[in-house]
């Protein structure tokens, strides 16, 4: 019994490498074709490794015999911390969340000019990088601007290249 558990974890474990190595080649050539952007492949790698951990995860539940009413505690608990995540306006959850949107579906891209328009505090630069929580502008005063993934998606961003 417990041999078998071993030996299902092994394949488990060898399977969940092996998918992660064919989606890393899968996002190499369809970087390729489009900007072959370092930045967007270190992102779609993190994404990847966070399914595959919570897939591996969910796996090794089911091969070792793991209560299914605390799984379902622990996957209701997840479940609702992503829910927040969706709709919660200014926690790190929602910036994470706002990352993940602009990077799939805002043509904004690294290494592009673009102006943020608000009421308060226009900021205009160069767009060096798109992290989890923030976007860095570098400005033409050669000022770092930082600004709250959150706070970018609901502005108005004019990218000028």
């Amino acid at each position: 019994m417990m041999t078998n558990q071993f030996i299902h974890t092994a394949i488990l474990i060898a399977f969940v490498i092996i998918v992660k190595l064919f989606a890393g080649k899968a996002v190499n050539r369809i970087l390729v074709r489009l900007d072959n952007d370092l930045k967007r492949k270190k992102i779609t790698m993190r994404i990847i490794n966070l399914f595959s951990l919570i897939f591996m995860v969910i796996g090794l539940a089911a091969i070792w015999n793991i209560d299914r009413s605390q799984l379902m505690v622990f996957i209701t608990s997840l479940i609702t911390v992503l829910g927040i995540a969706f709709f919660a306006q200014w926690s790190i959850l929602s910036n994470i969340t706002s990352s993940l949107i602009l990077f799939f579906n805002h043509p904004v891209k690294i290494g592009q000019r673009i102006r943020v328009l608000d009421r308060e505090y226009e900021v205009e630069g160069k767009l060096i990088d798109i992290s989890f929580y923030f976007l860095y502008i570098k400005t033409d005063a050669d000022e770092l601007v930082t600004i709250p993934t959150s706070v970018a998606l609901q502005k108005t961003l004019i990218i000028k290249d």
